[in-house]
């Protein structure tokens, strides 16, 4: 409904009349000429504020008007076709041997084994890996990989089994009563995907309460399967911490803040006469010391044996390998560089000598017990009576521990986690630039007003669809694939102790920074700093508000969704720009038969599949044409990464399962951001009584996940006195418990103090250490 200024303004002036003849004014008659001209005035006032009413909400249904059939269909066209390639590229290159570093480093380090099949034919492109990642069960990858592993399976499981069913309630239920709607009036959807959104069911209808009926139904099946995966996970915890009953962090714990010794003024001291007086089963203590500059000498020592070893191999290469040493080594002469090798052990020898370390002590010792259960006590105890004095925590595993974090001060850390906040706010709001760019770019017909020469693109047939419909998701995903880097690297400055806790908060950044800039900022497109002034002024319009932003851009999530589904799995197991390293180093450099072995990027794979999920979620009722291809998304991402678990990454730790809570929270969060859309969403259609009615089903979802952390989450943050119990009176049985509480101690030996294995040449890593022990 179009209404002009000019025939509003003719609307609302009253009929003309014939004027009275001129008579002389009377006190009354001024009262009521006064009273007149004052109602007149307030009804243009009411005509004029319905008809900018009607014009403002004309406005906003034409502005939910996406992107068009020809953008998704080019869209979905060429993500299509880079998989096909890409998947068939690598069902080939993965059989040839030389590739065997990019594609089975994992099997390469485990000396061979067996490898996922591929076909017969190296040349020719076989899908038979899909399969046979699709019949490897969840206790394989349990047993291979740990429960960590498993986590990430089951949420791409958990995502597979929540949208085939929500896919076939929104295509069989939402879709034809959204496509047989009258739609709101006067408004032209030629060639729009909105016809099959919730957009075209017209304000006021009865059938928005079909809508909200499938919102309850979807509500209550993911509950379901939250409680349910998060009964088997924390079920599967347990068992897992039975199976890993002799691993060293099970009995060992870390304590940091440790005091002075009054009598021969050490920290060593304290710990053994605190721990010993007060724990049955205290068995020793490895306290950790300032070693300087040792791990640099250790890399410098490093750097000299390779140099070293790459210059006597460096005479019997080809040409284009001698013209690369010749510009690397060219300098380097290989008996000053022994020389120099031998005095940088001879110091790291003398530093690591025990009269050296015992003026180098920390307050921070890894003690060990005999037993699990007081080492669980232990850890869950206030020791001392100075909080801030002897306190404990759970050990990390010794292959995950990061050492130079063990000894920083509590007051430093906090210091270190404002620091990081403010660094990971300053990115999220410089991450706003190219999101807007790639709105503006999805909003062309604002593009071409502002920038006439971008007309010229209309010139050429199809290269408008493929402008406006692939190439802001191609943008958006490039940026995103750097974030999880960077923000693992600010979470490493945050001073965790372990790789695990350090991966897990890069998780939970890069997830709150994805829903931020990628979901909000997406969805909240055009005046931005204006939507948000008026959300933080008028706080009970922010349902409404963000309904009308996520309606709008259902299209535009359709289509990252198929990039970051579709091309991004599949450049993620073809491994081009390691593979394009590979043949260069190969061809030129050589020393190309090293495997590129690298940890599972648990940090990446989480909070992006996680995104992918909230996208599900809000857009389950909104736009259920969406559904059907994130159920794609999931089974690609499925039979992706356990080919990468199975040959490509290594699982470097194993938390028993701690992603999972973390993973959970996520899911919760996107429930709840679908309900809250949907309550704005029905009172934007004039529906206030399905809007009043989903209030009850938020308040529900949010004290189901109450019950959730009473219920499930402690298992998951502390270890059950039952279990440690349990693992302890297994030991006795066996008789394997001396073995394994001996073997914790030395477990925990810092890289810098270990004797080497070899027995003439001392590693530069492993450096002898004889004055030690």
């Amino acid at each position: 409904m179009n209404v002009s200024s000019s025939g509003r303004s003719s609307l609302l002036r009253p009929p003309r009349r014939r004027p009275p003849p001129a008579t002389a004014p009377t006190p009354h008659g001024l009262q009521l000429e006064v009273e007149t001209k004052l109602a007149e005035t307030d009804l243009r006032a009411r005509l004029e504020s319905q008809a900018l009413e009607v014009e403002g909400a004309v406005v906003v249904w034409v502005g939910l008007a996406g992107m068009d059939a020809e953008g998704l269909l080019a869209s979905a066209t060429i993500n299509l076709g880079l998989a096909l390639v890409a998947l068939s590229l690598f069902s080939m290159l993965k059989k040839q041997p030389g590739n065997a570093p990019v594609y089975r480093p994992l099997r390469m380090a485990e000396g061979g084994g067996g490898v996922l099949p591929l076909g017969t034919g190296r040349l020719t492109p076989s899908f038979r890996w899909i399969g046979a990642a699709f019949r490897l069960s969840e206790d394989d990858v349990l047993r291979r990989h740990g429960l960590d592993a498993l986590a990430v399976i089951r949420l791409f499981k958990f995502g597979f089994k929540c949208f085939s069913v929500c896919s076939i309630v929104g295509v069989s239920i939402l879709v034809p009563v959204n496509y047989t709607s009258k739609g709101p009036p006067d408004i032209g959807w030629s060639n729009s995907m909105e016809l099959f959104t919730v957009s075209n069911v017209p304000r006021g209808s009865d059938r928005l309460w079909v809508h909200f009926s499938c919102l309850c139904f979807i509500s209550f099946y993911v509950v379901y399967l939250l409680h349910k995966e998060y009964k088997d996970m924390s079920q599967k915890r347990i068992e897992q911490l039975k199976y890993h009953r002799k691993r060293p962090d099970q009995f060992t714990i870390l304590v940091q803040g440790i005091p002075l010794c009054a009598d021969h003024g050490t920290y060593g001291c304290h710990a053994d006469h605190f721990f010993s007086k007060h724990y049955l089963t205290y068995q020793s203590y490895q306290i950790l010391h300032d070693v300087g500059n040792i791990e640099s000498l250790q890399k410098l020592a490093s750097s000299l044996e390779r140099q070293i070893r790459r210059k006597r191999d460096s005479r019997g290469c080809n040409f284009l390998q001698r013209i690369w040493f010749k510009f690397t080594l060219g300098a380097i002469d290989a008996h000053s560089q022994e020389q120099k090798l031998k005095e940088v052990q001879e110091s790291i020898r003398l530093q690591q000598c025990k009269n050296m370390l015992k003026q180098k002590e920390l307050p921070v010792a890894f003690v060990s017990f005999k037993s699990r259960l007081e080492a669980a006590q232990a850890a869950e105890m206030q020791q001392h009576v100075n909080p801030l004095a002897l306190v404990t925590r759970y050990a990390p595993e010794p292959t995950e521990a990061i050492w130079s974090n063990l000894a920083i001060p509590f007051y430093r850390l906090a210091v270190y986690k404002l620091g990081v906040f403010i660094a990971a706010f300053l990115l999220t709001v410089f991450f706003t630039i190219p999101v807007t760019a790639v709105q503006g770019i999805v909003q062309f017909e604002k593009i071409k007003k502002w920038f006439p020469l971008a007309r010229a693109v209309q010139l050429i047939p199809g290269l408008n669809s493929v402008v406006t419909g692939y190439l802001p998701s191609l943008i958006l995903n490039g940026f995103i694939y750097l974030i999880p880097f960077a923000m693992l690297g600010m979470a490493s400055f945050e001073g965790c102790i372990s790789k695990s806790q350090n991966e897990i908060k890069a998780c939970n950044m890069v997830f709150y920074f994805l829903v931020g800039n990628v979901f909000f900022l997406s969805i909240l497109s055009g005046s931005l700093l204006d939507q948000i002034g008026e959300s933080f002024n008028h706080p009970k319009d922010i349902p409404s508000r963000l309904a009308r932003a996520v309606s709008a851009q259902s299209d535009f999530f359709i289509t990252y969704i198929l990039t970051n589904g579709m091309s991004g799995f599949s450049c993620e197991v073809l491994q081009f720009g390691l593979l394009t390293w590979h043949f260069f180093k190969a061809h030129s450099v050589g020393h190309a038969d090293e495997p590129y072995l690298y940890g599972f990027p648990y940090y990446r794979v989480v909070p992006i599949v996680s995104l992918a999920v909230l996208i599900g979620m809000v857009y389950a009722v909104v736009a259920p044409l969406l559904l059907p291809i994130l159920v794609i998304y999931f089974l690609l991402g499925y039979a992706v990464f356990i080919n990468q678990m199975e040959d490509v990454y290594e699982i470097t730790y194993d938390t028993c399962g701690q992603y999972w809570p973390t993973i959970h929270h996520y899911i919760f969060l996107s429930v709840t951001l679908m309900q809250t859309t949907m309550i704005g969403l029905f009172g934007l259609k004039s529906k206030p009584g399905a809007s009043f009615a989903t209030i009850p089903l938020l308040v529900l979802t949010i004290m189901f996940n109450e019950y959730c952390k009473v219920r499930f989450f402690p298992t998951f943050q502390c270890r059950p006195v039952q279990v440690c119990k349990e693992s302890d009176e297994l030991d006795k049985t066996d008789r394997t418990a001396q073995g394994s509480s001996d073997h914790a101690i030395k477990a925990y030996t810092p890289p810098w103090m270990r004797v080497s294995g070899s027995s003439s040449e001392s590693s530069s890593v492993q450096p002898l250490v004889g004055c030690l022990i």
